[in-house]
């Protein structure tokens, strides 16, 4: 079996070397960076399941790339940071981070988190990489909406995670709780926001009037219902 490769981008020898010394003996192979521009070059022949990103870099802004991470690859992305505020946290989500943990950290936790990641994004193999609806297509594989047109627009993983939670249970109602329980997040005003952001993404993506959505339905107080007929292939 393949172990997953998890990359490392942190310009601390010690958090590095703590972090690839704790994935390897849990059973992952690591790349670890101390640049942006090494890590981003090395991205043209590595394919990485799990990239965990420092947002203070000497040669980029962390959380410009967190977001270009999320658009262009199909990586979890988890940011591991010294930037203990509330907004930073919810700025990592919002720009399509799928967890933020605060430095300093117990490399076993990492690892746990990490796991339960992989977990939560691993298809099913009844539900399949590709679902049609309303015209749509989704395509987990590569992380892409695609129209009646056969255009495409990306998505994040970050997004993906959502909408499949949409489309696997079709026209039932899905509280915040369970979308929390199943996401492997912890309720907080933050995990919140970070929803309402993916769930309004998701929504500009899918061409909803917001107004009057006609797909992903809000029900005040209790959560949303996904409308549309699903397929999976």
């Amino acid at each position: 079996m393949t172990r997953p490769l998890v990359t490392i981008l942190d310009d601390e020898p010690e958090i590095r070397t703590l972090l690839a010394d704790a994935l390897e003996e849990a059973g992952f192979d690591t790349l670890s960076f101390s640049r942006a521009r090494a890590f981003e070059a090395a991205l043209a022949t590595h394919t990485p399941d799990v990239c965990l990103v420092d947002l203070s870099l000497p040669d980029s802004d962390g959380l410009t790339l967190v977001h270009r991470l999320a658009l262009e690859q199909g990586a979890i992305v988890i940011i591991i940071s010294g930037r203990a505020q509330v907004q930073d946290r919810v700025t990592g989500l919002e720009l399509g981070a799928d967890d933020y943990i605060i430095k300093p950290f117990d490399p076993a936790e990492v690892v746990a988190r990490i796991r339960a990641r992989l977990r939560s994004a691993k298809p099913t193999p009844q539900a399949g990489t590709v679902a049609a609806f309303s015209g749509w297509k989704a395509h987990f594989d590569r992380y892409a909406l695609e129209d009646e047109s056969g255009v495409e627009t990306p998505f994040s993983h970050a997004e993906g995670e959502v909408l499949r939670l949409f489309l696997d249970a079709p026209k039932r109602l899905l509280s915040r709780a369970q979308m929390q329980s199943s996401l492997g997040g912890v309720a907080s005003e933050s995990f919140d926001r970070a929803m309402d952001v993916r769930i309004s993404r998701l929504r500009t993506k899918l061409r909803e009037d917001p107004k009057n959505p006609q797909l992903i339905k809000t029900i005040y107080g209790a959560g949303y219902i996904f409308l549309g007929d699903v397929t999976w292939s």
